[in-house]
């Protein structure tokens, strides 16, 4: 594993304490169908949470969440599909994204946005 790898695991380590800190129940991380992953399946009592993590070393460029574009918004709505067919879900599904920045004192800034993108309409 390279140093960019631990440094996203870092990250998703990170999210998923700051999530369970909050209340959630972490499902699964790292759940993979064909090519694509989800980083993080959380649940409250309200919904399934599929929780995107970006984790970077600075926002001097742009904020970690504009990393979720389009295409990929259209992956990971495309793996959720699945998901809720393997584990028969029957419960509203939300999409959030966690940012991760690392802090020069050590620690990390954590930034949760709720409800942060929707599935697309149509094709």
């Amino acid at each position: 594993m390279n140093q960019l790898q631990k440094f996203g695991y870092k990250g998703e380590d990170i999210a998923s304490s700051f999530l369970i800190n909050k209340g959630y129940k972490i499902r699964h991380r790292n759940w993979r169908t064909h090519h694509i992953e989800l980083d993080i399946i959380a649940e409250n009592d309200d919904y399934i949470v599929i929780v995107e993590v970006k984790t970077r070393r600075n926002d001097k460029f742009c904020h970690p969440s504009d990393a979720v574009n389009r295409t990929k918004i259209k992956h990971i709505v495309n793996a959720t599909q699945a998901y809720i067919f393997k584990y028969n879900i029957n419960k509203d599904i939300r999409f959030d994204i966690v940012s991760i920045i690392p802090l020069p004192n050590g620690d990390f800034a954590v930034e949760h946005q709720e409800d942060a993108f929707y599935p697309p309409m149509g094709r």
